[in-house]
């Protein structure tokens, strides 16, 4: 009887490290977890503790949520049973996630990917590249939309929302093009007229639109040499990763509205106080409150999303620039001049990061360009040991010594030969601590030492907000929640790209 039970307890355990082997199952399972996690919180945040009281709204999303949840469990059932019996989804699975697409009305982005990849049998790069192009470009018409119940909005919003719609057309019919005619390694050739409009549409930070337009223009120009079997590569394995792909989505979507804001949204709602609306709930004309001056705090989210990404990014890109520079030259020349380089660095890199920023603000005054460059000198260190240690790997590979016998100077064979060869490592660190720069740049505007008080940035509102934890704590949670995405999503995707550029993991 024990040799039966343990029988069959090792070939359920058989069955199920089988079925994670299948992407569509885990991604079915991921997506089952964040659709009822979501939906256990639209449920609490609608029964009102205090009165016992039920608020309509959030219980009608709470339901309708709860009703594709209960949709996607059942189709994550039917995959399972035809993976173990079939090895291969049916067709008339597939077809439950043209039923699931709907979900898209209740603003359930995590069961509307599952469905558009159940769908389509075969997920090409391109495909996923459209799919969440498309997704972006509605996040951002819903994200605008929402200052239709504002008092006023802004002068270009009429035509910046129709713009936004005409793009939105366009997308969809590149996605049912994509789908229909880019199935393998080589794609139609007139397919280029699709690629300078999507480069074109890109302008408003949709960089989804961007990978697509690049990715089809590889594969038309090169029809699938080794050059494009690489890029091919490197992105099926990040597409595969749900994770990093939401993280993608959600750092791409801020910073598309960022740019669309300038035309949508209007500054005044996020820097105007409005005596008449102080601290008012959340509600349709303000979506998540209004602060103690009466400003609308979605407006000063939306606006503090530029100045975390800008900081972020800009502090992270300037180090690895210059950190760069100087770990390629101490990894290639003399020992003398490695440890010149490498001893003044060493002095730097004891200083601590955050001491150092606050002792540079401190000295020379808190705004946004000082904030970078104090966020940068801190990171030049790590960014030239990780770049010293790849050129000193790939210094001794043979195409660098036919360079030397060729002639080539030495400044050629570093930034032509030896540099480009060890960015992999230097992309993947860069995008991990793009996380920890935002993390920086919110703590130091708390503490009164980053962007200007007036400007809305998330660590400034979560400043605000956390003086009003128990009156009102939606002014601390939102900046908070939006602070903790963001690095998340840089998390994610740098974990993502560490894989995809990773030999060992072929």
């Amino acid at each position: 009887m024990l040799n039966i039970k343990g029988k069959v307890h090792e070939n359920k355990n058989e069955h199920e490290h089988a079925l994670k082997l299948y992407v569509e199952y885990t991604q079915a399972n991921f997506t089952c977890i964040l659709s009822l996690i979501v939906t256990i919180v639209l449920l609490l945040a609608s029964i009102d503790i205090t009165s016992l009281t039920i608020k309509p709204y959030l219980f009608i999303a709470f339901v309708a949520y709860a009703i594709f949840t209960g949709m996607q469990i059942v189709i994550t059932q039917k995959i399972k049973k035809d993976l173990l019996m079939l090895g291969e989804i049916q067709k008339h699975t597939r077809k439950w996630g043209y039923i699931q697409l709907f979900s898209i009305l209740t603003g359930n982005i995590f069961i509307v990917i599952f469905a558009l990849n159940l769908i389509k049998m075969k997920q090409t790069p391109e495909y996923t590249f459209a799919v969440y192009m498309v997704l972006t470009q509605i996040a951002i018409i819903a994200i605008s939309a929402l200052n239709v119940f504002k008092p006023y909005v802004a002068n270009l919003f009429p035509i910046a929302m129709i713009v936004l719609f005409i793009i939105t057309l366009f997308q969809i019919a590149v996605l049912f093009i994509v789908a229909r005619y880019a199935n393998g390694h080589t794609v139609d050739q007139r397919m280029i007229f699709i690629v300078i409009p999507l480069f074109i549409i890109s302008v408003t930070g949709n960089f989804f639109a961007l990978l697509l337009g690049c990715s089809l223009l590889i594969k038309i120009r090169n029809n699938y040499r080794p050059g494009t079997g690489k890029w091919n590569g490197i992105w099926e394995k990040i597409s595969q990763n749900m994770t990093a792909m939401l993280g993608m989505l959600f750092i791409i979507v801020a910073f598309s509205i960022s740019i669309c804001s300038y035309f949508t949204f209007d500054y005044d709602m996020a820097v105007e106080n409005n005596y008449s609306a102080i601290l008012q709930s959340p509600s349709p004309a303000y979506p998540l409150g209004t602060d103690n001056f009466g400003r609308d705090v979605f407006s000063r989210i939306v606006f503090g999303a530029r100045i975390s990404l800008v900081v972020g990014i800009a502090s992270t890109a300037i180090p690895a620039v210059i950190g760069g520079i100087f770990g390629a030259l101490a990894g290639y020349y003399s020992q003398r001049t490695d440890n010149i380089i490498m001893r003044l660095l060493d002095v730097l890199y004891a200083i601590p990061g955050l001491l150092l920023a606050i002792a540079i603000i401190a000295a020379f005054g808190a705004n946004t360009i000082n904030l970078i460059l104090a966020l940068s000198v801190g990171s030049i260190p790590t960014y030239a040991r990780t770049m010293r240690a790849n050129v000193l790997m790939v210094s001794n590979y043979e195409f660098v010594d036919s360079a030397r016998a060729l002639g080539s100077s030495d400044l050629s064979i570093i930034f032509k030969y030896i540099v480009p060869n060890s960015l992999a490592p230097m992309i993947v660190k860069a995008t991990l601590t793009i996380g920890g720069a935002v993390i920086a740049t919110s703590s130091l505007s708390y503490l009164g030492l980053g962007v200007e008080p007036h400007i809305p940035e998330w660590g400034n509102i979560l400043k605000l907000g956390s003086e009003y934890l128990e009156s009102n704590s939606y002014l601390a949670i939102f900046p908070g929640f939006a602070i903790i995405a963001l690095v998340l999503s840089f998390n994610f995707l740098g974990d993502a790209l560490r894989d995809a550029l990773d030999p060992k993991m072929d």
